[in-house]
Formats: structure tokens, C-alpha cells, sequence
């Protein structure tokens, strides 16, 4: 499904990925009973209104972290869960003016205007964190806390479909000087990961070029056939503010 705004794709039986004008990319996951979208772009055009042409079931957002290009369904839902560290985020990165320069850069096709953006608004956040699961009805997907990118960044799992939801925590660039932690205590986070070959991971963003070309094209399909590596090696990026991880942060995953 098409709108002026977002491209939709079936990607399984109960995912549908939905990408925004500047490649920015979020993903609805049905079970029995509710469904539950997996972060929510940049807040350009009313991504709550498309959801509700994709699936009847009730919706809950849930942001794997702070950043304009993945929060801004939040000011439409007036709710979400979200990890402690990142709630901040959700007000000094969130104003309409940021995330319209954000989305207006893929908008190639059309001039879009400032009222298209969803104004900033007071918004519920519900804290999630390391091992909260949601239950949807026959889909479960386990939270598991990786500060890297941001300080509250999370991933969901779904153990049965063998697929995470990763947001920006593994992409393959991922920038950690945008009030992210230390090289090293990036590398903890993948430890405490501890994904192995054979799992699909599902990406916040497309890649490269494919960015402003992932709303036109379907650009975004190359992300259906990645996999995670092995473990932390070749993680980088830069240094950001650091702190000492919490206690429990570095646990490690229990085997799939």
C-alpha cells in the first residue's frame, strides 16, 4: 500500500514494514490479539492513520529509541514505551521543525508543507527495559537493552520467527556520537546481545543510497535478506558520553 506519505510491504505472514519519505523505516507486527508497531519515523503525514488501513487490531508503539526519524508516531499516539534513558530525547530532538528538514530531504516527488509535520506534544511513556516481553497473542517479542547509538536503545526479539527488530543498534554504520556511549561500551552491548548467524534483522533505516529512494522504489526490499554476524567483532563508530553499564546491562542473551 501507497499513500503520499509511506510505502508499506508485506515482509511475513504478520509483518508489514513501512517506510517514510526519507528511508526511515518502522514495522507493524499483528498477533492474535493487538498489534505492535515498532518504532515510528519522523511524524511527517499520520502514520497512525495508515496503520489503521494495514490491520484492525488495537496498536501499541513501542520506540526502540529517541531520534527524530524514529519517534514521531508518538505525538499522534500520545503514548508509547520506551527505555528511561532515552524519554529526554523524545522532547529535545522531537520539535516539528527537525523532523519536517528531516523528512522534507527524501521528498522528491512533492513539496510537503510544515502543517504535514505532527506537532510536538505532551506524550505518555510507559519505561521498558532488558527482558520485558509483549505478548501480542501467539507472537512474543522479547526486549533486550543494547546502549550504543543512544543510551536506552533497544531491539525486540522474536524467538520463534528467529528475526530482531533492531532499530539503529547494528546497522552498518552505526553512529555512536549522537549522544551515544564509547566504543567500548558498544562492544558490551553486543556481547550482551549475542546474536548468532541465522537470525533475519530488521532495520530502522535503508541503506546508502537507498535512503530517499526506499519511499519511491521499494528501495528498502535489499533489508529482507540481511542476517546478524557473529558477535562484536568490527564494532565501531566514535566516542560519546560515557557512563559505567548498569547493573544487569551485561548480561548475557539466554540461547535461542
Amino acid at each position: 500500500m501507497k499513500s503520499k506519505f509511506f510505502t508499506s510491504e508485506k515482509i511475513m505472514d504478520n509483518v508489514t514494514m513501512i517506510a517514510g519519505l526519507a528511508g526511515e523505516l518502522c514495522y507493524l507486527v499483528e498477533g492474535k490479539e493487538k498489534a505492535l508497531l515498532v518504532d515510528g519515523l519522523s511524524g511527517v503525514g499520520s502514520l497512525k492513520a495508515f496503520v489503521r488501513e494495514l490491520t484492525d487490531l488495537p496498536t501499541e508503539l513501542v520506540l526502540t529509541h529517541s531520534h527524530p526519524d524514529h519517534m514521531g508516531a508518538a505525538f499522534e499516539y500520545g503514548k508509547c514505551y520506551i527505555h528511561p534513558d532515552d524519554i529526554s530525547g523524545l522532547y529535545e530532538a522531537g520539535d516539528a521543525e527537525r523532523r519536517y528538514a528531516f523528512a522534507a530531504a527524501g521528498a522528491k516527488e512533492f513539496t510537503l508543507r510544515m502543517g504535514d509535520a505532527v506537532p510536538c506534544v505532551p506524550v505518555r511513556t510507559l519505561p521498558v527495559g532488558d527482558g520485558h516481553v509483549f505478548d501480542l497473542g501467539g507472537t512474543q517479542l522479547e526486549v533486550i537493552a543494547v546502549p550504543g547509538h543512544t543510551w536506552g536503545h533497544i531491539v525486540l526479539l522474536d524467538r520463534s520467527a528467529r528475526v530482531v527488530y533492531s532499530g539503529d543498534a547494528v546497522n552498518c554504520n552505526t553512529l555512536l556520537f549522537l549522544g551515544g556511549t564509547s566504543i567500548e561500551q558498544y562492544r558490551e552491548s553486543l556481547t550482551h546481545l549475542e546474536l548468532r548467524g541465522g537470525l533475519r534483522r530488521l532495520m530502522g533505516r535503508s541503506r546508502g543510497r537507498q535512503r530517499a529512494q526506499a519511499h519511491r522504489d521499494g528501495g528498502h526490499r535489499a533489508l529482507q535478506g540481511d542476517h546478524v554476524g557473529d558477535g562484536p567483532e568490527g564494532a565501531g563508530g566514535f566516542h560519546g558520553p560515557q557512563r559505567p553499564l548498569r547493573p544487569g546491562e551485561g548480561r548475557s542473551l539466554p540461547p535461542l
